[in-house]
């Protein structure tokens, strides 16, 4: 054991004797250098309003918040439900204790493929009010339609796909009622035995009623720089992650203590991502967790799990200090084949960048990358994705605060705050921009989810967010300039249908980007689940497939501003080519 990490274990066995609040560490920005100069080819403008996004994601209070769950808010999903090829949005919504607004319910826009969007919510059957956290996508039964499951405050949803525009709730048929209330927080569908079938796992954030939890102010979990708030998650009991094994017959099964699962406790889990993080062909499930070291499960290959978070490097940070994680990216920012992490925090602390050396070994490169001069916000929702197309992945967060209460009194840390975006430059690194990316990032709101994919399929990466007690925002992304780009639909056979846990390795220009099929990232949301890669000025990129049962398949040369659709074992049963004329 390296000293690093015995020092991380000691950590995070006293952090655990330690009762606090949400995380706030107090770290200070670093200096900004010297502005790049380098032009920003993305641009991002709003337009959910123009699009037809009408309707305000209602989330507790607006002016003040009594208790923790009118604060964490929900995710959103971009999902091809028809499969005509154009994503469609998939919008929770919350409540209030008293009075929700009426149409308070969760939103299904279908993409009309002219810039808007049709709400058939009620048609597809999809009308609910509730506590809603995290959806997530994936075809759990194989019949070639991505089907949703939503995690609740109470009792979560699996909704079928039905094929014909419609959704069934299936969930108590499909084993996945529980007793009791829960406060299911990330989920994902994920391949964990490689049988072809679509499991689940299920983050648990902490045990919450309201009967039990005190009142802002009431104790030291319940203030925040001197300021009555409302109370948690410390002071409050954590929950414990679940797994679900897919039977193959539309029935899940409780695995949780079977797997290992459950031995998880301790901490406050948030969004769930299950990837290949060590290379050995399975999936692993990497869970953010809110104040507390965070998990890392790894697959065993015998249906049981390891949280190996502590040594593999990604529970704390490289202090050996638990920070207040909540969205999760997941991508390969360096260019080496190996998926990395990029994980927000809270106020008063850095966002987090985790390199991952190959083997699931992962340092923290945050203040190296130059992420440590931003320090101002809370961070949620997050990708690593490349805004311009030029090859070289950027970082994007939504931003929001949790307490309306604070503003009065410290403007200095205000509700409604601007996106961020850290735009890569070559060699690892990394700079803020602070107006060059467009309105879109500028603009002010109090954001938790957000979902990335190319809504008008122009070849480039818009981006979907959550707005607490406001309209959605759809920033649409105009990129100018040359660069290129390739995106990849893969279609599973002896595989999941809807190929999550496959991973793509593309060649171009000299350069390689690994990418995996996700059911869920950022902040309990769902992305596109067509890959997307920019080009720079390459034209072709050669591809190397891993499907999730571990066969591979080669592409060779597929061309540049062209969807390619690839069916396992079949190859390329499609290429299309859409988005703007490059000159």
């Amino acid at each position: 054991m390296t000293r690093r990490k015995y020092l991380a274990l000691l950590a995070a066995s006293a952090l655990r004797l330690r009762a606090q609040g949400i995380s706030s560490r107090g770290v200070k920005p670093l200096p900004r250098g010297k502005p790049s100069g380098l032009p920003f080819n993305a641009h991002f403008i709003d337009i959910a309003a123009q699009a037809g996004l009408r309707y305000p994601t209602i989330y507790g209070g607006i002016d003040r918040k009594q208790y923790i769950v009118e604060t964490v808010g929900c995710g959103a999903a971009f999902i091809d439900y028809d499969n005509d090829g154009w994503l469609d949005i998939f919008l929770p919504c919350g409540t209030r204790l008293e009075n929700p607004p009426e149409g308070s319910t969760n939103r299904l826009y279908k993409n009309n493929r002219d810039g808007t969007f049709t709400d058939v919510t009620e048609k597809a059957g999809l009308l609910r009010t509730g506590w809603v956290s995290a959806v997530c996508v994936g075809d759990y039964n194989n019949d070639g339609f991505d089907d949703l499951f939503l995690t609740y405050w109470g009792q979560n949803v699996l909704y079928r796909n039905n094929g014909d525009g419609t959704f069934t709730d299936l969930t108590e048929k499909a084993g996945l009622l529980h007793p009791e209330p829960r406060w299911g927080s990330g989920c994902t569908f994920v391949d964990y035995d490689r049988d072809g079938n679509l499991d689940l796992f299920v983050a648990n954030y902490l045990r919450f009623d309201f009967k039990s939890t005190p009142k802002p102010g009431e104790n030291s979990n319940c203030n925040w720089k001197g300021v009555p708030v409302n109370c948690g998650p410390r002071g409050l009991p954590p929950g414990v992650p679940a797994l679900y094994h897919n039977n193959g017959d539309g029935t899940f099964t409780d695995v949780s203590e079977k797997s290992g699962i459950s031995k998880a406790k301790g901490s406050y889990p948030m969004t769930a991502v299950a990837a290949d993080f060590d290379n050995d062909g399975w999936p692993d499930i990497y869970v953010a967790c809110d104040s507390t070291p965070s998990f890392l499960f790894r697959n065993n290959h015998n249906g049981t799990f390891t949280d190996i978070g502590l040594e593999s490097g990604v529970a704390l940070n490289e202090d050996g200090m638990e920070q207040a994680g909540m969205g999760i990216g997941v991508g390969d920012y360096n260019l080496d084949g190996y998926l990395d992490i990029f994980k927000t925090h809270f106020a008063d602390d850095t966002n987090i960048l985790y390199r991952n050396d190959g083997k699931g070994n992962f340092e923290d490169v945050t203040i190296p990358a130059g992420l440590g001069v931003e320090t101002r916000y809370i961070c949620w929702g997050a990708g690593i994705v490349d805004l311009d197309n030029d090859g070289l992945p950027d970082l994007f967060a939504v931003t929001g605060n949790v307490y309306p209460e604070i503003e009065p009194k410290l403007p200095s840390y205000p509700l409604r705050t601007p996106r961020i975006v850290f735009r890569a430059l070559p060699g690892g690194k990394f700079e803020e921009l602070l107006d060059q990316a467009g309105p879109g990032v500028a603009a002010l709101h109090a954001s938790r989810g957000c979902a990335f994919g190319d809504f008008d399929n122009d070849g480039d990466i818009d981006i979907l967010i959550i707005n607490l007690n406001e309209l959605p925002s759809l920033l649409r992304n105009d990129v100018t300039g040359n660069n290129h780009w390739l995106k990849v639909k893969l279609m599973g056979v002896k595989s999941n249908r809807s190929a999550i846990g496959a991973r793509v390795t593309a060649h171009y220009g000299g350069k390689i980007q690994a990418q995996e099929v996700l059911s869920q990232a950022s902040f309990y949301s769902a992305n596109d689940l067509r890959l997307h890669f920019g080009l720079g000025p390459a034209t072709t990129a050669d591809l190397d497939i891993r499907w999730p049962n571990g066969t591979k398949e080669t592409i060779a040369k597929a061309p540049a501003d062209h969807l390619v659709v690839i069916k396992e074992g079949a190859g390329v049963i499609k290429t299309e080519p859409f988005g703007k004329p490059r000159t």
